[in-house]
């Protein structure tokens, strides 16, 4: 059995709500073990009253940050500080950002040059830069679990239609793309090698349109015939064009 990866975990508290913690988590578990987990804020501030709830249930460090100077982030150079620490560390196989700040995009570049994936986490505010640099983004609005009181904005988690997905030109290019990429002679393309050139190239998550896999956002476009092969275990697409 393949050793599972281990993930480290670093919150920006200032800058992402509490409640998408659970779903956070959740999606992880399908990347691996998250053996580090480290809230960094200043814990003094009232502000973050709703991460103090959530640390012990989910075996989150708190890592004070103290506001040593008015309009200077501490938060920021702490985060990247613990980073730097983990990575050289050589106990962690990938990190998780979680925040909405662009200024952590240098780093999100240096740990991938490290040859760790970086998955991101962040509200719809979050700047471009840092969604695209991720190996993998979702807002985290789509992961708040019904449980949570649920925002205006975190109505985006609704499933996009097919008329909607079509619309979206850059995600249909880049679906394209991958299906023409990986695909045989006959133009049928093995969806594991969609999936993976997708992740290769790109911060796209299904998730994001409201689909849990990406297989059902592909059924959902309409933009490609589908085939089950090998009994049903493997998936086939080929542009409908």
């Amino acid at each position: 059995m393949p050793e599972r990866k281990r993930i480290a975990l670093l919150i920006d508290c200032d800058n992402v709500s509490h409640n998408s913690i659970d779903g956070v988590l959740e999606e992880l578990a399908k990347h691996g073990m998250v053996n580090v987990r480290h809230a960094h804020g200043d814990w003094k501030n009232p502000t973050l009253s709703g991460w103090i709830d959530r640390l012990h249930p989910h075996a989150i460090r708190p890592m004070q940050q103290f506001a040593y100077t008015k309009g200077k982030n501490a938060t920021d150079a702490a985060m990247i500080i613990d980073s730097m620490d983990l990575l050289y560390s050589n106990s962690v196989d990938a990190f998780a950002l979680m925040t909405s700040d662009s200024d952590f995009t240098p780093l999100v570049l240096r740990l991938l040059e490290s040859g760790l994936p970086v998955y991101g986490f962040g509200e719809n505010k979050t700047p471009r830069p840092f969604v695209d640099a991720c190996s993998t983004f979702i807002y985290t609005e789509n992961l708040i679990t019904q449980k949570e009181e649920k925002s205006e904005s975190s109505q985006q988690s609704a499933k996009k239609s097919r008329s909607e997905l079509r619309q979206d030109t850059a995600l249909v290019k880049l679906l394209r793309t991958a299906v023409d990429q990986t695909s045989e002679d006959d133009g049928w393309a093995d969806m594991s090698k969609v999936a993976h050139y997708i992740s290769n190239n790109s911060s796209f998550s299904s998730i994001n349109f409201g689909y849990k896999k990406l297989g059902d956002l592909i059924r959902a476009s309409e933009l490609f015939d589908v085939e089950m092969r090998k009994d049903g275990t493997a998936m086939y697409i080929k542009d409908a064009r």
